[in-house]
């Protein structure tokens, strides 16, 4: 039985300056720091940077929940992201947002007002 999202990883070329760029986006330190993996735990669930990989925009897309997306956005395009896709009603008040990271991943963001963390297991 799948439980859920747990971790999203994601390669990067530069670790020190992808974990400094993560750790202002999502506003904290980083549980695990080691040179072959960093971790953040975000709300439960895990973010995960692996040195040495290839970043890219065309693999899976994880989102992030936030409550203003349109805060969101302007507040990490700040922080040196970029607008990869715009900001999207998707149906149901749920609207979602594809940003590319400074180093070539996406970072998709969702603002959905449906989501019950009481059901996270």
């Amino acid at each position: 039985m799948i439980k859920g999202l747990r971790t999203a990883a994601y390669p990067v070329a530069d670790l020190a300056a992808a974990k400094a760029w993560y750790e202002s986006v999502f506003g904290v330190a980083p549980y695990f720091d080691q040179p072959f993996y960093v971790g953040f735990s975000i709300g439960g669930f895990e973010l995960g940077l692996i040195p040495d990989g290839t970043p890219g925009t065309g693999g899976s897309m994880v989102y992030w929940g936030v409550d203003d997306i349109d805060a969101e956005v302007a507040r990490i395009v700040a922080l040196g992201a970029a607008i990869h896709g715009p900001i999207q009603d998707v149906g149901g008040d749920i609207r979602t947002v594809e940003l590319a990271d400074p180093f070539g991943n996406l970072l998709c963001l969702i603002d959905n007002p449906h989501f019950d963390p009481s059901a996270v297991r």
